[in-house]
């Protein structure tokens, strides 16, 4: 029910004959499968965004299913190769992550698969950053000590381990979501640093493997901005219009067309590339 509705507000918005379209139909359709969204109290972007990508990704799924039934695919040729698990929305958006793990007491190194469809970034400034600097501190080695140390079956015990993470499949469309939160004795509180980045050439090739990532430059599509505080505030967008490359911002019913310079915000809380 909720892609169905979610594919009529896309073809509302691409019909072109109204000045906006409302999100009602899909907002009531995906609260009937996600409770928390509908009610009337702010929500997370990242979290509302990542439950319409699952809920499409499964819709298209057993929509792709039901197809091969009827031209008598059988389950073993459907699931050859992990076809099956796949959509245009894993086409689109879905990456690889490898992890280099490395145990601190034999120096043995073994390596974790991990797929992603947004990658959330810590800042690592209070006052101002960049997305390089975002990226270089999520990429950069961590060592696992104490409470989170890992098994190693080499050693047969837990033991402290070195780890680094790399990029080994870019996907088409690579989403940020900037981490601007963190906790302060029992509260959580907004990070408003300002975090200058880039609207193209964004280059992603230092946490990349260089046998896996080829063409890993990106410009910026879209951005998710947030004003307010973590319990109450507003949701806007910039969008880029792919043909034009004109930007609009999308502030409930009120689209306006912007210069590129004010695309650049401190209030950016989720980038698209």
């Amino acid at each position: 029910e909720a892609a169905a509705a979610f594919g009529c507000l896309i073809s509302d918005m691409w019909l072109g004959e109204l000045d906006c379209v409302s999100l009602k139909g899909f907002h009531s359709a995906l609260g009937k499968r996600y409770p928390t969204f509908s009610k009337r109290t702010q929500q997370d972007a990242q979290e509302f965004l990542m439950c319409v990508l699952n809920e499409l990704h499964e819709a298209l799924k057993t929509v792709r299913t039901q197809l091969w039934k009827r031209r008598g695919v059988t389950d073993a040729k459907a699931s050859r190769g992990s076809v099956s698990e796949t959509s245009i929305i894993t086409q689109l958006f879905e990456g690889q992550l490898s992890y280099d793990i490395t145990c601190l007491e034999c120096n043995i190194t073994t390596n974790r698969p991990e797929s992603f469809t947004v990658l959330s970034l810590p800042i690592p400034s209070k006052s101002a950053c960049s997305l390089q600097d975002c990226l270089k501190c999520f990429f950069q080695q961590d060592t696992l000590t104490w409470n989170n140390q890992i098994h190693c079956s080499w050693c047969g015990t837990k033991q402290d381990a070195a780890v680094k993470g790399t990029i080994t499949k870019a996907p088409q469309i690579i989403i940020f979501h900037l981490k601007r939160f963190e906790w302060q004795g029992k509260h959580n509180r907004k990070l408003s640093t300002d975090i200058c980045y880039p609207l193209s050439n964004l280059d992603l090739s230092p946490y990349s493997s260089p046998l896996t990532c080829k063409e890993v430059e990106y410009s910026l599509c879209a951005v998710v901005n947030h004003s307010g505080s973590l319990d109450d505030g507003h949701y806007t967008a910039f969008c880029k219009h792919s043909v034009t490359e004109d930007w609009y911002s999308c502030d409930d019913a009120q689209i306006t067309n912007i210069p590129t310079s004010s695309v650049q915000t401190d209030t950016a809380y989720l980038l698209f590339y």
